[in-house]
């Protein structure tokens, strides 16, 4: 699935750095300022930016984690000492060095949940993204800002639709897995967005919107099952078909990622009223099967060895194989104890434990999206990138193909050098989305909006 939760067990993804400055002693504090560097992760540092203020506040910028002017906490400094933190999030995250006059830099260690990385930070603003492929405005469609509930739940959303009174026919997308806004904005990258502006441009609607927990979305996405998240899409389909300005003949569904199980889920469903499933990275096998080949094939790209690989393999598939059947107090310990055979600096926080021993994940364990591939019988077109190591087609493009051989609109596809994201791609690696500035690759975003216009053209 999308990195993330899914991929807490196998690395170690820092969620933010902070950073802050104040100066007790006169002259001004020297500190004062932006300030530039880079948590060095090993193969992938993580460039921030830092402004110190006057009044001894702080702010920190993250491009890659879309972290923009995020205020800090437990500011400290001196000309020989500099600390800051930053509240809410997981692992205590925070830095701890010294102002050097003669360098005029800052140095020292930033620590999160146990481990340290070096961070150096010399004078000037952090580089911001290039991202070509980030549409920007003005648009030449309307976009508008709505709500709409599931139950007693409010969800917030963006709906993008061609000028004029329609009725369109319409997408609703669905994110891969973790707690994503509505641009499943990660590592940098907006692909929700680029695919609004795409399908929007080639005169569809496209619902988007932000997974519980985020943004204008209520509830807690830790707390639902599969059977909540297929109901909240399932919302968003009724949200559209009840438009005027929205064919609801032609309501269909697109799923990157988790989005690719949830997607046939919901419109496997008698009288769902979807009209059409487009399944990008989508698996086609039971998530159980999903994680444990997902952490024997980074391992391997990591490069390490085959009996740690199986040692890992092995904690995986205990660990799984009791939380997919709800058993959370089990397979917590089953984590715990693993974790106490790792290298101290290795280890995870209980938090970080707690994190993915929840029910959402034992229910993205559990499914098995073979019964709903197979009973669809409305056009579906599923693809695969060729180097995806999150989900390998070498694991789930035969079984797509199986399952959906009863449906007489079927079509799956690997696209040759493409990673999870439908980037261009040299390994796959996880550590590569950053660093590729093509968020979806155009034969990609072609080859959707072919397909969707050979069947469902917009009027």
């Amino acid at each position: 699935m999308r990195s993330g939760r899914v991929m807490a067990l196998v690395l170690f993804v820092v969620a933010a750095v902070v950073a802050g400055c104040s100066e007790e002693s006169s002259p001004p504090d020297p500190t004062v300022g932006d300030w530039q560097g880079a948590i060095e992760l090993p193969g992938q540092p993580l460039p921030v930016g830092v402004t110190f203020k006057a009044d001894g506040t702080g702010t920190v910028d993250i491009p890659l984690q879309g972290i923009s002017g995020a205020p800090l906490k437990d500011v400290k400094s001196g000309r020989d000492g500099v600390e800051w933190a930053m509240a809410d999030i997981p692992g205590d995250p925070k830095f701890k060095g010294r102002y050097d006059s003669g360098t005029d830099k800052i140095t020292g260690d930033f620590t999160q949940s146990g481990q340290s990385f070096p961070l150096a930070l010399q004078r000037g603003k952090v580089a911001p993204l290039n991202r070509p492929q980030e549409p920007k405005p003005p648009f030449p469609y309307q976009s508008e800002d709505v709500s709409y509930r599931n139950g007693e739940l409010t969800i917030a959303g963006t709906l993008t639709r061609p000028q004029g009174n329609g009725p369109f026919p319409a997408v609703l997308l669905i994110t891969g897995s973790g707690p994503q806004d509505r641009n499943e904005e990660l590592m940098g990258h907006k692909p929700f967005l680029l695919l609004a502006d795409t399908l929007t441009r080639a005169g569809y609607a496209v619902l988007r919107t932000d997974d519980r927990g985020v943004g204008g979305t209520g509830g807690k996405l830790d707390d639902a099952n599969y059977e909540d998240l297929s109901a909240d899409a399932a919302a968003g389909v009724s949200f559209l078909r009840g438009r005027a300005d929205i064919d609801k003949a032609r309501v269909g569904l697109l799923g990157h990622s988790e989005g690719g199980y949830l997607a046939p889920r919901v419109a496997a469903k008698p009288d769902s009223g979807v009209a059409f499933t487009i399944l990008m990275a989508g698996p086609s096998v039971p998530g159980r099967d999903v994680l444990i080949e997902q952490n024997r094939v980074l391992l391997a790209a990591a490069g390490e060895s085959p009996d740690a690989i199986e040692k890992q393999v092995q904690f995986v598939s205990e660990w799984s194989g009791l939380l997919s059947t709800g058993d959370l107090a089990g397979a917590k310990a089953v984590q715990q104890r693993h974790n106490e055979t790792l290298p101290a600096d290795q280890r995870q926080s209980q938090e970080a434990i707690d994190a993915v021993n929840t029910r959402y994940m034992g229910s993205f364990l559990g499914y098995d999206p073979g019964p709903d591939l197979s009973a669809l019988r409305i056009p579906v077109y599923a693809f695969f990138g060729a180097k995806d190591l999150q989900v390998p087609p070498s694991q789930s493009e035969q079984p797509m193909r199986d399952r959906l051989a009863g449906n007489p609109d079927a079509t799956v596809q690997t696209f040759p050098d493409l990673n999870h994201l439908m980037q261009p791609a040299p390994t796959g690696q996880i550590s590569e989305y950053t660093t590729i500035e093509t968020t979806i690759d155009p034969v990609v975003l072609t080859a959707i909006t072919n397909w969707l216009t050979q069947r469902f053209p917009p009027k």
